[in-house]
C-alpha cells in the first residue's frame, strides 16, 4: 500500500488499516521528521486485542523510489531495551552512521527509527492502561514494527534491518518472520538464543523487586513507587564492562558513592509498569531453532566484555552454521570499549556495516571471525 502524506506540519492520511501524522523534528540529519502510525485492531500474541495501537518513528533522508514505484533505499534501525528510535541520534551514534560518508549516509539512505510498542511515542501502559496493558512479548513488537513499515510507511522491502541489544535480537526474528523483506541484516551486541541464565536472572530481580514495591499495588498506582529504584542500578552494572567499572568506582567508598549517584538518577524518570513490561518481553525471545528460515546475508557483532551477551557461552559459531550468509565478528576489549555499552559506540562497529553495506559477499564469505577492528585477534 503507497502512503503519501505532507512532512511537516500537522498533516496526516487516513489508512484502510490505520492512520499516519507527521511533523517537522528539530533539525539534526537532512530531512529528519517525526511521525505516528495508528495501527487498527492490533491483537497480541497472547490472545488480547487493542483496537488502535500507536507506532512512534523518526525517519532521515529521503525516500528513493525504483522503476515500479517501489521505496527501494529504506534502513530500518532498531533500539534497545531502555531507548527509543532516536537512541541512534546520540554523538557517538548519529554522526558516525548517518553523516555524509558514513555507512549509512542519508543522502542516499531512507533511515526508520521506530519507537517499540512499550516505549517513547508508541503505545505504552503508563499511556492511561497501567498494568491492564497486554502483555506483550518481542513477537509483538516486531509485528508492529512490520505493520509500521509496510502498512504505515509503504514499503516492501529494505535495504538493511539492523539492531542494536534488543533490537540486534528483534533483527534475527525479522529475518526469520519476514525472510523476504530485506537484503541484508546485521545484529549487534546480541545472541540467538533464549534469554536465560545470568541475563534472565538480573531481568527477574528488576522485575520481581517492582512488583514487590509496596506502592506498586499490583500496577495501578497512582503515584509512582520508589523503593525498587534501588535495584535499577544493576541494569548500569550489567551493561557496563568490568574494567570501566572498575575505573570509575576504584575504591570501596568510590563505588558507594557511584551506587547512590546511579540509583539518584533514575528517580523521576522512571514508570514502573513500563519498566516491568520492558524487562518482561523478552519471554518469548527463541529465535535459534528456526535460524534456517533466514535468507538475507546476516552479519552478527559482539563485543569480548559484554556480560549480557558473553562470548564464554560459545553458542555463536555454532548459531552461525545454521545461518545461509552468515559471519560473527567478536569485538576484542580494549580500553575504548564498554561492555554491552559498546553498542552506543559506532566507532569500534561501524567499519563492519560498511564492508556489509558495500560487499555483503565478501562480507560474509568464510570463516567467522573472533576479530576486532583492523583485524586484532580476541583476547
Amino acid at each position: 500500500m503507497t502512503l503519501s502524506y505532507l512532512r511537516s506540519g500537522l498533516a496526516g492520511a487516513a489508512l484502510m488499516l490505520g492512520s499516519v501524522a507527521a511533523w517537522a523534528a528539530p533539525a539534526g540529519f537532512a530531512n529528519q521528521q517525526e511521525g505516528d502510525y495508528v495501527a487498527k485492531n492490533f491483537k497480541f500474541s497472547g490472545g488480547e486485542t487493542l483496537p488502535e495501537v500507536k507506532l512512534h518513528y523518526t525517519t532521515l533522508g529521503t525516500p528513493h523510489k525504483n522503476a515500479a514505484g517501489e521505496i527501494d533505499n529504506a534502513v530500518l534501525a532498531l533500539h534497545g531495551t531502555t531507548g527509543t528510535g532516536k537512541q541512534f541520534l546520540i554523538p557517538s551514534l548519529g554522526p558516525d552512521l548517518f553523516a555524509e560518508g558514513a555507512p549509512l549516509d542519508v543522502s542516499k539512505y531512507y533511515v526508520i527509527l521506530p519507537d517499540g510498542i512499550g516505549r517513547g511515542g508508541s503505545s505504552k501502559p503508563s499511556d492511561g492502561l497501567k498494568a491492564k496493558f497486554p502483555r506483550y512479548g518481542y513477537a509483538d513488537v516486531v509485528e508492529g514494527q512490520y505493520r509500521l513499515v509496510t502498512e504505515g510507511l509503504g514499503i516492501k522491502h529494505l535495504r538493511l534491518v539492523m539492531g542494536t541489544s534488543m533490537g540486534g535480537m528483534q533483527a534475527w526474528m525479522w529475518g526469520e518472520r519476514y525472510p523476504d523483506s530485506m537484503d541484508l541484516i546485521m545484529a549487534v551486541a546480541s545472541q540467538p538464543i533464549q534469554v536465560s541464565g545470568r541475563n534472565a536472572l538480573w531481568r527477574r530481580l528488576l522485575i520481581e523487586n517492582i512488583r514487590n514495591d509496596p506502592g506498586y499495588k499490583g500496577g495501578d498506582y497512582t503515584e509512582q513507587p520508589t523503593h525498587f529504584l534501588k535495584v535499577l542500578p544493576i541494569f548500569n552494572i550489567m551493561t557496563e564492562s568490568v574494567l570501566g567499572l572498575q575505573k570509575d568506582a576504584p575504591t570501596n567508598e568510590g563505588a558507594k558513592q557511584m551506587f547512590d549517584k546511579l540509583a539518584g538518577n533514575f528517580v523521576g524518570k522512571v514508570d514502573a509498569n513500563d519498566w516491568l513490561y520492558w524487562f518482561d518481553s523478552s519471554y518469548d525471545y527463541d529465535p535459534l531453532p528456526a535460524l534456517d528460515r533466514i535468507k538475507a546475508p546476516l552479519l552478527a557483532v559482539n563485543f569480548a566484555d559484554d556480560e549480557l551477551n558473553p562470548p564464554q557461552l560459545d553458542v555463536m559459531n555454532s548459531a552461525m552454521e545454521k545461518v545461509k550468509q552468515g559471519r560473527f565478528v567478536l569485538v576484542p576489549t580494549s580500553p575504548d570499549t564498554h561492555g554491552h555499552q559498546s553498542l552506543r559506540y559506532a566507532k569500534l562497529w561501524k567499519s563492519h556495516l560498511a564492508e556489509f553495506m558495500a560487499s555483503p559477499k565478501a562480507a560474509t564469505d568464510g570463516a567467522n571471525s573472533p576479530e576486532g577492528p583492523g583485524g586484532a585477534p580476541a583476547p
